[in-house]
């Protein structure tokens, strides 16, 4: 009996370990990379389902990205041996085993070049990595071409911001880095009107007034010329903070292609005029100003005096007009 209770006491419950497993895999098959300063990229908002989001994020980037780059290039020069060098990996194994091994790892990494998901520290938040475009042009493209042909192309995905730049999310560091981080945008002889949004998640330490206070007076110190706008910008400097990370961009047509949001950019004229009620059209301006003839004046005279008078006949009398 005694020996039995230390092989008792081992046992785990059924789906013990597969269950450890899962709690550690990451969502969005990040495969373990985290964002972190120093990536560029794109984030994108979704709505509960980070998984579809993923894969509706890795057609969409492929589609535009062949458009503007070109199919994406995966280089196996290092996997061509010459004769010799086959001659020589036969006689030596170990040799042999280390150069597939370096083959397989470069192989990996030129697959994953150009768009890769990784883990943004949020729910419903996913980061996209990218290497070898520029995420700003790639996104406003994407969006553009969206406006104009009005076509539906996500489900889940809601806001799709490029990040131009990250640091790390305190203070001293964002004045440090967007210093040179704004000079393309900002720096004299370059100007602009621009607006700050500001969004924080999972971090409780940071101060929103005291962010865009002191990101304004950079852009300021830059150049003078700089003037803010919060109705129509030329450019919206994009802050998203997540845990410790500061994501920065610098976007055009934020207004224009509803906040990046890919819902919302698709929507019908008609749909924006009924959300504007007070815009009047041409014609609708024609009519109200249109000045009255003197036969509509006449007309207009005749109706109100039969109106006036069928009112004096319909009137009650005596205590009429309070009975129940």
């Amino acid at each position: 009996m005694a020996a039995a209770e230390p092989a008792a006491r081992k046992r785990r419950p059924k789906g013990h370990f597969a269950a450890a497993g899962r709690a550690k895999r990451p969502r969005g098959g990040g495969g373990g990379r985290q964002l972190e300063a120093g990536m560029r990229g794109i984030l994108i908002t979704c709505n509960m389902n980070e998984r579809k989001c993923v894969g509706e994020a890795y057609s969409l980037l492929g589609e535009y990205g062949d458009l503007l780059y070109g199919p994406e290039q995966f280089s196996d020069h290092e996997e061509r041996l010459s004769g010799s060098d086959r001659e020589e990996d036969e006689d030596d194994v170990e040799a042999a085993l280390k150069k597939e091994v370096g083959q397989i790892r470069a192989s990996t990494e030129q697959k994953l070049r150009r768009f890769q998901s990784v883990e943004s520290g949020a729910n419903n938040v996913v980061f996209i990595r990218t290497q070898g475009i520029e995420p700003e042009n790639l996104v406003h493209h994407i969006l553009k071409d969206m406006h104009t042909t009005k076509k539906k192309k996500t489900r889940v995905i809601l806001r799709m911001l490029p990040i131009s730049g990250t640091c790390k999310a305190f203070i001293e560091d964002m004045k440090k880095y967007t210093e040179t981080f704004f000079e393309p945008w900002f720096k004299a002889p370059n100007k602009g009107t621009f607006q700050i949004v500001y969004k924080a998640r999972n971090n409780s330490h940071m101060s929103r007034e005291e962010v865009i206070k002191e990101l304004a007076g950079i852009v300021g110190s830059l150049n003078p010329e700089n003037k803010v706008d919060l109705n129509n910008p030329e450019y919206t400097v994009v802050v998203e903070i997540i845990k410790t990370v500061c994501c920065l961009s610098v976007v055009r047509d934020y207004v224009l292609f509803r906040k990046y949001n890919l819902q919302e950019v698709v929507k019908s004229n008609k749909e924006d005029t009924q959300q504007n009620p007070s815009s009047l059209t041409e014609e609708q301006n024609s009519k109200v100003v249109k000045p009255e003839t003197e036969e509509e004046k006449t007309s207009k005279e005749v109706k109100q005096e039969n109106k006036n008078q069928g009112e004096i006949e319909a009137e009650p009398k005596g205590n009429d007009a309070l009975t129940v």
